[in-house]
């Protein structure tokens, strides 16, 4: 008879040490690759539609919030406004209460182009969910979230691009 690896006391609750981390790794590489398709037209894919999402539902006050908030490098973070620029989907203006800081604003164009791809990205988060019930769903997001402000709490520089770009 084989035991339950779930129940066992070697293992613990969580199965198998390590298992919680290759079971994470399965997820995240199934969203990334779904998510990278999703936004693949969009210029800086990813990063810029998190970038474009960030501008647009979190208002950061200037450039340097922005990147803080994102944990992206500020060089690469230039590179990566630059290309949303020139693409028409972001500007930078002066903050009206200090003109020496730039606030990124999306254009009315990135704004359309970002609910374009909101939708996109939906459509792929719930095929990546579709195995779960909605009650499974709603109640896996909001573990997921709550780990993750717990993560940003006690790391607050850590970048979660970086898991993605290994």
């Amino acid at each position: 008879m084989v035991k339950n690896a779930h129940t066992t006391p070697e293992t613990g609750a969580l199965g198998v040490p390590g298992d919680l981390g290759w079971h994470l790794g399965m997820i995240l590489r199934g969203y990334q690759t779904r998510f990278e398709e999703a936004v693949a037209e969009l210029p800086a894919g990813i990063r810029g539609y998190q970038i474009l999402s960030t501008v647009v539902h979190h208002d950061p006050s200037n450039q340097q919030a922005l990147g803080a908030h994102l944990a992206i490098d500020r060089t690469v973070l230039t590179y990566l406004l630059d290309t949303l620029v020139e693409a028409g989907l972001v500007e930078r203006v002066p903050d009206p209460a200090d003109r020496r800081v730039r606030k990124v604003v999306a254009t009315s164009d990135g704004t359309r182009q970002l609910a374009h791809f909101e939708e996109r990205v939906a459509a792929i988060e719930g095929d990546l969910l579709s195995g779960l019930s909605e009650a499974e769903t709603l109640f896996l997001v909001a573990l997921i979230r709550r780990l993750a402000m717990e993560i940003h709490r006690a790391q607050p520089g850590i970048n979660p691009c970086d898991a993605m770009d290994r």
